[in-house]
């Protein structure tokens, strides 16, 4: 597949497919006349990245985890960890916004007058 037709196939814009060849996460063969040339399985590889990135896992955790897609079923106990890590670092980020929307708060509703940035 050219990458005009991968593009179009997953939404993906060819700037982006790109630079995901460039730090590592696709691969394309070379044509005689220069054109990249993916695999059929480019398509779905992007769409694992895509939903990936959007369950909160940056390219870097999806880079390290590359070897597990491999054998997607044989991987399947590692990705189910690495979702429960990733769920308890968002219970750690979500509880840290609670504190300190409750300083926030807390801030606010001293003296009017009074600097809210000032050490207290």
């Amino acid at each position: 597949m050219q990458i005009g037709e991968v593009a179009e196939a997953t939404g993906l814009s060819r700037d982006t497919l790109r630079f995901y060849e460039k730090r590592g996460l696709l691969r394309a063969r070379r044509n005689a006349n220069g054109y990249r040339d993916y695999p059929p399985q480019a398509v779905d590889w992007l769409r694992y990245i895509r939903l990936a990135q959007t369950l909160g896992f940056t390219l870097a955790e999806i880079e390290a985890d590359l070897p597990l897609l491999a054998d997607p079923d044989a991987a399947a106990p590692q990705l189910r960890a690495a979702l429960e890590r990733k769920l308890a670092d968002i219970d750690q980020r979500i509880h840290g916004l609670h504190l300190l929307r409750g300083e926030l708060e807390r801030r606010l509703g001293e003296d009017m007058q009074a600097c809210p940035l000032q050490a207290t």
